[in-house]
């Protein structure tokens, strides 16, 4: 994934997906392992972590596949399933490029909020929350910025919603605190099957520059269901995607919240 993630997005997928009951936590951790123990920055580190996280909802598909090179950028990864190498190439489909800057804003917000509290005291704030707010939201100056921090802090502080927040909801969490938003689920909240086939052309253009060492390539498409910017609910004209032209050998779109996957090719 080539985006420009900032640090605390990667945090927050980092957090989510150790919360989630379906992660297959030991292949997890030891990828993991080795992306700590290579020589890559911690940055790229943080994002090839969350990467083979994404992935997490694949393997649960291909349980027989495993990752041979996890610091490889072309494809993201190189793995071994049924005796040939496999290159995986990992993309995410954002639905709502609009929320991707409102997104990242409230990540770094969420993130000053949970150090406040932390330096505080960690043993009595310790829990995941989940807030929504007012429409009238404004993250648009540095002072808004840190008046929405204050207002957070206060809330988790008194146990209710306090300005700008509208409802906060607290379950467990055995490490830290950790805030996150409240995602209301829209019955009509489609994706285009265009973004998807978009997605596709853009990757093959850049097929010829990958590892040709491999037997196969795969392209995995992904919906971020823990991301506010890639949520969906259905895809919109899917039978479009069966027209696909592509030199990739397999095409999936996967969302990683319940593990559907869908066979493009």
């Amino acid at each position: 994934m080539k985006k420009a993630f900032s640090d605390e997005d990667l945090i927050k997928n980092l957090s989510l997906y150790y919360l989630n009951r379906h992660l297959k936590k030991k292949p997890i951790e030891k990828y993991h392992r080795k992306i700590d123990e290579s020589m890559l920055h911690d940055r790229e580190k943080y994002k090839k972590k969350a990467e083979i996280l994404l992935l997490n909802s694949f393997m649960h598909h291909f349980p027989d596949v495993t990752f041979e090179n996890l610091i490889c950028e072309s494809p993201d990864f190189i793995a071994k399933f049924n005796d040939k190498k496999i290159g995986i190439e990992l993309t995410e489909v954002i639905n709502h490029l609009e929320m991707k800057k409102v997104e990242s804003n409230l990540n770094k917000i969420f993130r000053q909020a949970e150090i406040l509290l932390e330096q505080e005291d960690t043993a009595k704030y310790r829990g995941v929350y989940f807030l929504d707010f007012h429409l009238n939201i404004k993250l648009d100056s540095p002072e808004n910025q840190q008046e929405i921090i204050l207002n957070i802090y206060k809330s988790i502080k008194k146990g209710k919603p306090f300005g700008c927040v509208k409802s906060i909801r607290k379950s467990s969490h055995r490490r830290n605190v950790f805030i996150t938003y409240e995602y209301n689920m829209n019955l009509f909240d489609e994706l285009c099957s265009e973004k998807i086939l978009e997605l596709i052309e853009k990757k093959n253009e850049k097929f010829p520059y990958y590892d040709t060492s491999v037997d196969e390539c795969w392209l995995v498409i992904v919906s971020d269901m823990n991301s506010i910017a890639s949520r969906y609910t259905f895809i919109q004209d899917k039978e479009h995607l069966t027209e696909v032209q592509s030199p990739f050998h397999k095409i999936f779109h996967l969302e990683n919240l319940c593990g559907n996957i869908t066979s493009i090719k």
